[in-house]
C-alpha cells in the first residue's frame, strides 16, 4: 500500500509565451490546467498511459536534472497527466509537464529547492524561460536570461486583474516548438528589432501598471511573427477579426498554433466568434477557450 508522503498531485497552468514581441522573454499564466500525480514506486520511471510513455525522454531528463540539482537520491516513480492543456498549441504544454514533475519530487523530498530555482532547471530543460516562469510562477513574467550563456537568471512577476480575458483560440494544427524555430531567420533588419523593442517595452509598462486601455493595438512584432504566422493558415486573419472585433491586443501563442486576443469582460464572445469565423474560412475548424489569468503557478493539491 502507497503512503500518502510518497504520493503527491501537481496543478499546473497553462500559459501564452513571447506576447507579440517579448521573443523568449515574456510569459503570462492562464486558467488552463494539467494535473500531474506522482507516485514514489521502487524502480523506474513509468508514464500510466501509452501517451504518457512517448514523453518519457522529457520526464526522465526532468528527474534526472532535480536529482542532481537537489543533491538527492534518485528513486523510481509513476506518473499520470490529466486535464485541458491541450500539446502543440503554443500554451505551455511541455511546461505543465516539466514543472509538475518538478514540483512533485521537490515535495516528496522535502522541498529543498526554491520555486525560483524550479524555473531554473524548467528553463535549462526549455531553453528559455518565458512558458517555464508564468507556469512555475503564475502571472505575467518578465524574465532574464545571460547574454552570453542565456542561463535563466531570474524575474519580475506582475499580477494579472481578472478584468481582462483572454481569447485563444487554437486551430486543428499542431506546431512543435523545435521544428517552428527553424523557420526564424538568422538576421533581422535593425529597423525590425528596433519596432519590436518598442512594442515590447510598451505592453510590460501597460500591464505593469495596469493601464489596460494602453494595451489597444500596442502589439507589434517583427521578431517571429512574420515568419510562423504564414504557416498557420488563417491564424494572421483570426487575430485582425478579434482586433476588429474590440479586441485590446493579439498576438500568435508561443510559436502557435493558437493565437491569443486580449479581451475586456463582456467582449470575449464576440471576438471568439470572429477568430473561429476567420480559421473556418480558412477551412480550418478550431476551439475558443477565453481564460482569465493564473496568478498562483504551480499549486499542490
Amino acid at each position: 500500500m502507497t503512503s500518502l508522503s510518497d504520493r503527491v498531485t501537481v496543478r499546473m497552468p497553462g500559459s501564452t509565451s513571447n506576447c507579440g514581441a517579448g521573443f523568449d522573454t515574456l510569459g503570462l499564466a492562464l486558467q488552463v490546467y494539467n494535473h500531474i500525480r506522482v507516485t514514489r514506486t521502487g524502480k523506474g520511471i513509468e508514464g500510466a498511459t501509452e501517451a504518457e510513455r512517448r514523453g518519457q525522454k522529457m520526464v526522465e531528463a526532468t528527474a534526472q536534472l532535480f536529482f542532481q540539482a537537489a543533491a538527492r537520491a534518485p528513486f523510481g516513480f509513476s506518473y499520470e497527466i490529466s486535464g485541458d492543456v491541450p500539446p502543440a498549441r503554443g500554451l505551455g504544454s511541455s511546461v505543465t509537464v516539466i514543472g509538475g514533475i518538478l514540483g512533485a519530487l521537490n515535495v516528496l523530498c522535502g522541498e529543498p529547492l526554491t520555486r525560483d530555482h524550479l524555473v531554473g532547471l524548467a528553463s535549462d530543460l526549455e531553453g528559455h524561460p518565458d512558458n517555464a516562469s508564468a507556469g512555475i510562477l503564475g502571472g505575467f513574467c518578465v524574465a532574464r536570461s545571460d547574454p552570453r550563456s542565456n542561463r535563466y537568471l531570474g524575474v519580475i512577476r506582475i499580477p494579472i486583474s481578472d478584468e481582462l480575458i483572454f481569447v485563444v483560440c487554437s486551430p486543428s494544427v499542431e506546431v512543435v516548438t523545435k521544428e517552428s524555430r527553424g523557420a526564424l531567420p538568422d538576421k533581422l533588419p535593425y529597423f525590425d528589432a528596433v519596432k519590436s523593442i518598442n512594442s515590447a517595452t510598451y505592453l510590460v509598462a501597460a500591464l505593469a501598471t495596469r493601464n489596460y486601455a494602453a494595451l489597444r493595438h500596442a502589439v507589434a512584432d517583427f521578431m517571429h511573427e512574420p515568419y510562423r504566422l504564414p504557416r498557420i493558415p488563417g491564424g494572421r486573419d483570426a487575430i485582425d477579426a478579434g482586433m476588429g472585433s474590440g479586441a485590446l491586443a493579439g498576438w500568435l501563442s508561443g510559436s502557435g498554433s493558437s493565437v491569443l486576443c486580449v479581451a475586456r469582460k463582456g467582449d470575449e464572445r464576440r471576438i471568439g466568434d470572429a477568430m473561429q469565423a476567420a480559421f473556418a474560412a480558412a477551412g480550418i475548424p478550431s476551439e475558443v477557450r477565453a481564460l482569465h489569468p493564473d496568478n498562483d503557478g504551480l499549486v499542490i493539491e
